[in-house]
């Protein structure tokens, strides 16, 4: 799928309760392009953060670790993994305990000990704790699925009016471009939001036995949101296409930088910086976060609002920019 599963410039965040000198070097050691600069924590903040998906992993150092380290007495640091993406995960949480031990036994070789001194590194993967491939693959599939059928559907159903030239019996109507152009989105949205939630619900489920972890009544409003945007934008690309080959060459690209770029297949911190900006302009990208929030991590409105305040900015655009694409191109066509 051309999908990065390599660590690049992963989010870690520590909470330092030891605040020894090797400590700072486990730290220190966590370099790029691999890791961000690690972020420093409250143990109070850790859970907060990783709903927030603020950072990926979580280093946990007890108080008098390196104290204990050095008398033998088998401390232990804590490396948790936010496993909802998988592939990043697993390899990420591999390179950090490599990283501690590396540390650790130079540390202890400077200061004269048997490097074979007991330590216990326990790894936890927080949202999917058996790295179960179905998991990721089965909710992300739902929500692919969702802009895929959005998109098209909606500029189908304006393709299919220019076709067959029933526009000017739009025209005679009693109605305005705005209520003819939300008929179509929402008559298109409604059927899409009713299948997501289907397919959800019994598919991913009840057959597939995949939990869904938040609420399935904030993720379809969240839904109707991020409709209101992508069939916005597929009327839009309908309005630059007169047949529906021509929408389907538009619509391609548009749906393959949806699904690999906005975090589903690969995730944001492992692109280069001047995309990960570029894709905050996708609704896609807010989208995928608000889902992977919920159904994952049992996020609630507290922690999703500023997902669905873009998705609705995003969303007013669109329409008053497919509004004028509309009334110029069909109405006034």
């Amino acid at each position: 799928t051309g999908a990065k599963t390599e660590v690049v410039n992963a989010a870690v965040a520590i909470v330092d309760e030891d605040r020894s000198l090797l400590s700072h070097r486990i730290a220190g050691a966590l370099l790029p392009p691999y890791f961000q600069e690690a972020r420093y924590i409250q143990a109070d903040e850790a859970i907060t953060g990783m709903d927030k998906n603020e950072f990926v992993f979580l280093i946990d150092i007890p108080s008098n670790f390196e104290r204990d380290l050095l008398r033998g007495d088998n401390p232990t640091i804590q490396v948790s993994a936010d496993a909802t993406a998988m592939s990043l995960a697993g390899i990420g949480t591999s390179y950090i305990t490599s990283i501690i031990s590396q540390e650790i036994t130079t540390a202890l070789q400077e200061h004269g000990y048997s490097t074979s001194l007991p330590i216990n590194l326990v790894s936890h993967y927080l949202f999917n704790p058996n790295v179960e491939s179905i998991r990721s693959t089965s909710m992300m599939q739902v929500i692919n699925n969702i802009s895929m059928l959005a998109i098209i559907l909606a500029g189908a159903a304006l393709i299919r009016e220019r076709e067959r030239g029933t526009v000017e019996h739009l025209l005679v109507m009693p109605v305005n471009a705005a209520e003819i152009m939300l008929a179509k989105i929402w008559a298109n949205g409604l059927v899409i939001l009713v299948a997501a939630l289907a397919s959800l619900i019994v598919v991913v489920e009840m057959l597939l036995g995949v939990p869904v972890a938040g609420s399935l009544t904030l993720f379809a409003f969240g839904i109707a949101v991020y409709l209101a945007a992508v069939t916005g934008l597929g009327i839009m690309l309908a309005t630059f296409a007169s047949t529906m080959p021509q929408f389907a060459l538009l619509s391609i690209p548009v749906l393959i930088i949806f699904e690999l770029l906005s975090g589903s297949a690969t995730p944001i911190e492992s692109m280069p910086p001047w995309l990960q900006t570029v894709m905050q302009l996708s609704p896609a990208t807010h989208f995928t976060a608000f889902s992977q929030a919920i159904l994952y991590r049992g996020a609630g409105l507290p922690i999703v609002w500023p997902q669905l305040i873009v998705m609705t900015g995003i969303a007013a655009i669109f329409f008053f920019v497919s509004l004028i694409r509309f009334r110029r191109a069909v109405l006034r066509g």
